[in-house]
C-alpha cells in the first residue's frame, strides 16, 4: 500500500536517497537546505522508517571494488518445491535479492561471492540437491543502475546513467576494513549518527577522512537511505527482456536506460534457450505507464523479440554483508 508523504516528508527523502552529508551533524546539514531545524528533520526521517517508506540508512558499498563476482540467476521451479527452494536460497548468506516473477522461469535472484568458481559451486550444490537447473546471467555491461525514487511527484526515477562504479579492486587498509564492516549496519537517527564509529584510535576527523576516502576509492558509493518504492506509489514494476544482434546493444541499452522509469539497465550472458540479452527493470504507478515506455522503446528500436516479466512476490531483499576480518 502507497503511503501518504506531506511535501516536507517527499523532499526529506529524496535528500535522504540523494546521500547524507559526511560530517559530525549531517541531519542538521539537511535541515539547512530544506530551511527547517534539525529536530524536524529527525522526526520526520524516524516516521518515514516507522511507515517503512525507508528502508534503513546505510553505506551503499560497489561490490565490485571488493574484489567480489556477482551474477543474476534465473530457474524454473514447479510449484510443489517452490516454498523449500525459495527458502534455501534465501538462506544463502550471498543472495541480496529474490523474487517470484510470473514467467516460465520464475525464480530469480542475484547472488554475489568471492569468485566466479564460487558462485558455480554455490549454483552446483543446488542444482544437486533439488534436482533442477540453476542458470548464470552475469553481467557483460551497465547502462544504469543506483536508482533513487522521486518521492515528491512519483512521477521519474533519478539515476546517474553516465557516472558508472568502479570496477578496478582497490586495496584497504586495516582502518578502512574496520570502519567499511561497521557502516553496514542501518544508521541511528540521532544528531551524531557517525559517532558509533569513534574509538580511542580513531577521532570523527579520522572518522570522516576514512569514510571519504572511501567513496573516493568508490568502495562506498554513498550512504543514504534505500527506500520501499511501492510505499511511494511505484507499485506496478516488472523485468523486461528482449534479444538485441551485438552490434546494436550499445545504442539499445543507452536508450532504454534513458526511459524515466527504467531504474537497471543491463547486457547480460545468455544461455540455451534463453536469447535475451538486454534487461531492464521498469517501475510505474501502473502497468499502463510501463507499458507505454516498452512500446516506445521496442518501436524506436525495432525490437521485435522481448518478454515481460512481471513481479509476483519480493521473497528476499536484503544486502550481503561483507566480511573484512
Amino acid at each position: 500500500m502507497s503511503a501518504h508523504l506531506t511535501k516536507l516528508q517527499g523532499r526529506l527523502c529524496n535528500l535522504l536517497q540523494k546521500g547524507l552529508p559526511i560530517c559530525s551533524n549531517p541531519f542538521a546539514q539537511i535541515a539547512k537546505e530544506m530551511g527547517c531545524d534539525e529536530d524536524t528533520v529527525l522526526k520526520q526521517t524516524s516516521e518515514l522508517k516507522k511507515t517503512g517508506v525507508i528502508r534503513r540508512i546505510t553505506a551503499i558499498i560497489n561490490h565490485r571494488t571488493l574484489g567480489m563476482a556477482g551474477t543474476l540467476v534465473a530457474a524454473h521451479i514447479p510449484q510443489d518445491n517452490l516454498l523449500e527452494v525459495a527458502k534455501a536460497v534465501n538462506a544463502i548468506e550471498d543472495v541480496s535479492h529474490n523474487y517470484l516473477r510470473r514467467h516460465y522461469y520464475n525464480l530469480w535472484f542475484t547472488l554475489q561471492a568471492k569468485s566466479d568458481k564460487r558462485i558455480e559451486e554455490t549454483l552446483s550444490n543446488l542444482s544437486a540437491r533439488f534436482n533442477l537447473n540453476f542458470y548464470s546471467l552475469p553481467v557483460e555491461r551497465i547502462f544504469k543502475l543506483d536508482v533513487r525514487f522521486d518521492a515528491e511527484n512519483v512521477a521519474q526515477i533519478f539515476s546517474d546513467v553516465e557516472e558508472m562504479p568502479k570496477y578496478e579492486t582497490v586495496i584497504l587498509d586495516e582502518n578502512e576494513k574496520l570502519i567499511l564492516s561497521k557502516l553496514q549496519v542501518d544508521l541511528q537517527v540521532v544528531k551524531n549518527p557517525f559517532d558509533f564509529l569513534c574509538s580511542e584510535k580513531l577521532n570523527r576527523e579520522d572518522i570522516f577522512k576514512i569514510i571519504k576516502g572511501l567513496i573516493a576509492k568508490g568502495a562506498i558509493r554513498r550512504i543514504a537511505a534505500v527506500v520501499d518504492h511501492r510505499k511511494l506509489g511505484f507499485v506496478a514494476n516488472v523485468l523486461f527482456v528482449c534479444k538485441v544482434p551485438e552490434e546494436k546493444i550499445v545504442q539499445a541499452g543507452r536508450k532504454l536506460s534513458q526511459f524515466g522509469l527504467v531504474s537497471h539497465c543491463y547486457q547480460r550472458k545468455t544461455f540455451d534457450g534463453w536469447h535475451y540479452n538486454l534487461f531492464a527493470m521498469i517501475h510505474g504507478k501502473n502497468m499502463g505507464e510501463i507499458q507505454q515506455t516498452i512500446d516506445s522503446f521496442v518501436e524506436s528500436e525495432k525490437i521485435d523479440t522481448f518478454e515481460l516479466l512481471p513481479t509476483a512476490a519480493e521473497l528476499k531483499k536484503q544486502p550481503v554483508k561483507f566480511q573484512f576480518f
